[in-house]
């Protein structure tokens, strides 16, 4: 079994990823930089991608995770528990404490919240 040693917190945001991205490495301190789209699996062989941006160090790991599919027909999510959250954030920081009044200080956020992670039945979706 995966070992999940993350915190996640849900983003409600109008803004475009790559915008999102930029003003959370503004108010962060990272470097969040597109990376390949994650596809996930869901029923009758269908596979979605959502757009990911990544930032790593030997210390920390942040990843900005589109929680709704590009198109945005809103059939399938990410975490499809939390349908009215854009984004979703998995962040692993030395200064962990912070880092949610952090992101509710970036202009573009209209709303972060942590989300328990035995609340996330979808784990599944996020190892990669």
């Amino acid at each position: 079994e995966y070992d999940f040693d993350f915190d996640v917190y849900g983003i409600i945001s109008s803004a475009k990823g790559y915008r999102l991205a930029g003003q959370l490495n503004q108010y962060l301190g990272v470097h969040l930089v597109k990376e390949p789209d994650i596809t996930v699996g869901f029923r009758k062989n269908v596979h979605i991608g959502f757009a990911h941006y990544s930032f790593e160090t030997h210390a920390s790991t942040l990843k900005l995770l589109r929680n709704k599919t590009a198109d945005g027909g809103g059939r399938y999510y990410l975490a499809p528990e939390f349908p009215h959250f854009d984004f979703i954030v998995l962040s692993r920081f030395h200064d962990g404490d912070n880092i949610l009044e952090q992101l509710r200080q970036v202009p573009s956020v209209e709303l972060a919240a942590a989300v328990a992670k035995d609340e996330l039945k979808s784990k599944s979706n996020f190892v990669f």
